[in-house]
């Protein structure tokens, strides 16, 4: 532990998920990934669908699958809220395989009923969740 570690939670409409002293955490911007680190700048900022990574304050990488939210950092203490967000080695690797193909089949049937936007944003999610898990070791890299 190099003790230069911040304050980090992680919180979702239903509970807090992540609650602990930290030396990095990386999150999904809207222009692209940014990194955190011990007496970062404040700053207020969306996120979108994507992979959070944390180097915990023993160096463990751990990692989540998000859908999206706001990232508050001030005073070395950092404030994730979370749409949604699934630890890696916690995501539910045949529902979200089941989610991505029904989207991807929703797309290509294109069908005058279906919500385009709400389906491609559903196949994006069920993607990043499959990535995430794949990198935890829960599915083969490429199974979507």
């Amino acid at each position: 532990m190099t003790g230069r570690t911040f304050h980090l939670e992680i919180v979702t409409p239903k509970k807090v998920l992540y609650a602990s002293e930290v030396q990095s955490f990386r999150v999904p911007g809207y222009v692209g990934s940014f990194q955190i680190l011990y007496n970062h700048t404040p700053l207020l900022s969306l996120i979108t669908v994507g992979e959070l990574k944390i180097v915990d304050a023993d160096g463990n990488d751990i990692r989540f699958a998000t859908s999206g939210g706001f990232v508050d950092v001030k005073d070395n203490t950092v404030m994730l809220l979370a749409e949604t967000a699934e630890r890696a080695d916690e995501i539910d690797v045949p529902r979200a395989q089941v989610a991505y193909d029904k989207s991807k089949r929703r797309l290509v049937e294109k069908r005058f009923e279906t919500d385009v936007e709400r389906t491609r944003l559903a196949l994006e999610r069920a993607r990043n969740r499959l990535k995430v898990a794949s990198r935890a070791g829960k599915v083969p890299t490429g199974s979507s």
